[in-house]
């Protein structure tokens, strides 16, 4: 008999679980207290149940926390970790310490399968999706896992292709029986799946980023293939139309590239899609890959685009890379594994 994994389960389905042996729900959410917030890896050391249950925990599920099997750290403190699953998925996952804010880059599938040219883990290819507990294990079972006040799905894979476990994840990380982070500080990133993004809107309070790459549709169909099927400017019109709750964040990730998507025009066609909207803008450096002939737009024209967008009413941000130097920054993920 398969052994189920407790890590990854809801309050309600490990009731769900024990409550035929007439265990009650608050011996489930002891269950997901020891495991989420106290991160106990051993059946017999869970606090508040009664040793009966214990014992058939013990019978029929595991814990399902698992160590990563090697870690990098960064000049800048960043550490990348490896991850391999029992049925042999490889993913990476990033912690960025930053004074009060401690973020870890979730994967949410091994590879991933949107075939995107300037990103490393595409070129790794998809070799399958991550379940909800291995997505959660990321996050509770590094060294600094206490420590943490924010999660981003910016790592491997494209959340939207794995919704399910992406929703079922955000709900543990979220939940008071949970990890109990706030939704402000939980951030889902897309290329961009129209029916995924219109489901995450709709049952998760969690924010959401959606990478760009350029305003012009042939221009972002040349790199991001789901544009051929679903227009980033029906999902821009989508996010503009959300009634988003307070303090809930939209926003746009644009990978700043010299020559490339840093023209004027650029930045006049970037205003025009994002006006009279609530739609903020992440501005990024682009990282090389091998012997790759771009490069990233300069700092000085990062900022010039910065400030016009603010300028015009579009809230805009800078944002500072980490961990190029041991392949943990953005589009670099898979860069070592084989």
């Amino acid at each position: 008999m398969d052994r189920k994994n407790l890590c990854g389960l809801t309050a309600d389905e490990i009731d769900r679980l024990i409550g035929p042996s007439g265990f009650r729900s608050g011996h489930a959410i002891s269950i997901c207290n020891s495991i989420y917030k106290k991160r106990i890896t051993d059946i017999s050391q869970i606090e508040k149940i009664p040793k009966k249950l214990k014992e058939e925990l013990d019978a029929k599920t595991g814990i399902g926390i698992f160590a990563p099997v090697s870690s990098e750290v960064s000049s800048d403190k960043t550490v990348k970790y490896l991850f391999i699953t029992e049925t042999g998925k490889k993913f990476e996952t990033v912690y960025i310490p930053d004074n009060k804010r401690n973020t870890v880059c979730v994967s949410t599938q091994s590879g991933c399968r949107m075939g995107c040219p300037f990103c490393v883990t595409a070129r790794y290819g998809y070799h399958g999706n991550l379940t909800a507990g291995e997505i959660v294990n990321q996050i509770i079972s590094i060294p600094d896992a206490g420590k943490i006040s924010h999660v981003v799905f910016m790592g491997m894979g494209e959340p939207m292709d794995n919704l399910d476990n992406v929703l079922k994840a955000c709900e543990i990380i979220t939940a008071e029986w949970g990890l109990a982070l706030s939704h402000r500080n939980v951030t889902v990133s897309t290329v961009g799946i129209t029916s995924g993004i219109q489901k995450f809107l709709d049952s998760s309070d969690c924010n959401l980023t959606l990478s760009l790459y350029s305003p012009f549709k042939d221009e972002r169909e040349n790199v991001v293939p789901v544009e051929k099927r679903f227009p980033v400017h029906k999902i821009i019109e989508m996010m503009k139309n959300y009634q988003a709750k307070k303090k809930r964040r939209l926003s746009v990730a644009y990978v700043m590239i010299k020559d490339v998507n840093d023209s004027d025009k650029h930045l006049e066609e970037l205003k025009t899609l994002l006006k009279n909207s609530i739609i903020r803008v992440n501005l990024l450096p682009y990282h090389r890959i091998g012997n790759d002939a771009m490069t990233s737009a300069s700092a000085e024209r990062m900022q010039y685009f910065k400030h016009n967008l603010v300028v015009s009413g579009i809230s805009a941000s800078i944002r500072k890379s980490r961990g190029a130097d041991i392949s943990a920054a953005c589009g670099l993920l898979a860069m070592g594994l084989k």
